[in-house]
């Protein structure tokens, strides 16, 4: 379900393109921090999916934390299975470009990452984020039923203070994480292969501190 702050709306099952079987190959090691990119995680190890615009400056800012252990970057939200990043593109699978983010909770918390989130970029924007127009770059939070609750209260706070600033309602979509599936490796940190690469993140100027 969609969150109650949420004005997303998204494609009938039966207009998603088909996709395919195959997920894609993507390396066994991220780049940055040398851990594993695909799962099994080890235990004690927490995920949450988020999505904020393109997917390269939004890995990079979330490997950036303590307490990330991994990222990877790839799609979720729609209905076409292991789409490639071409079909994504047309907004014809339903789903958003995310970042799929591994931490350890001895050293971080959801509400870490949430803050990150929020900050980052203008969640107020529905089908876009700046210059990037689509539904692929819708805002998300996909996230466990323990998480839920939480992201949905962090929500309503940081609407408070986004209406404070003059912005208007927040459209991001708050919901039970679907299925991720991972973006080609060559998207798989981006930044890192191509240091001048396109970042478009601007946030609101808002602090959840």
């Amino acid at each position: 379900m969609l969150s109650s702050l949420s004005g997303v709306k998204t494609l009938p099952l039966d207009d998603f393109l088909p996709g395919r079987k195959e997920a894609v190959v993507v390396s066994d090691v991220h780049m940055v921090t040398g851990q594993p990119l695909r799962p099994p995680f080890a235990e004690h190890l927490d995920v949450a999916i988020f999505a904020m615009g393109c997917f390269w400056g939004a890995e990079r800012r979330f490997w950036e934390q303590d307490g990330v252990v991994s990222t990877a970057v790839g799609y979720a939200g729609g209905g076409t299975p292991n789409p490639t990043y071409e079909e994504a593109c047309t907004g014809l699978t339903g789903h958003t470009e995310v970042v799929l983010v591994v931490f350890d909770p001895s050293l971080t918390n959801f509400k870490s990452l949430m803050s990150v989130f929020w900050e980052s970029h203008d969640p107020t924007q529905g089908m876009r984020q700046g210059n990037d127009m689509g539904s692929q770059y819708r805002s998300a939070i996909y996230c466990s039923e323990t998480q839920l609750n939480e992201a949905e209260t962090s929500a309503s706070s940081v609407q408070r203070k986004l209406l404070d600033l003059g912005f208007g309602q927040i459209t991001t979509e708050i919901k039970l994480a679907p299925e991720f599936f991972y973006a080609e490796d060559y998207h798989q940190q981006y930044l890192v292969k191509n240091p001048s690469g396109y970042c478009g993140l601007k946030g609101t100027g808002i602090s959840c501190l």
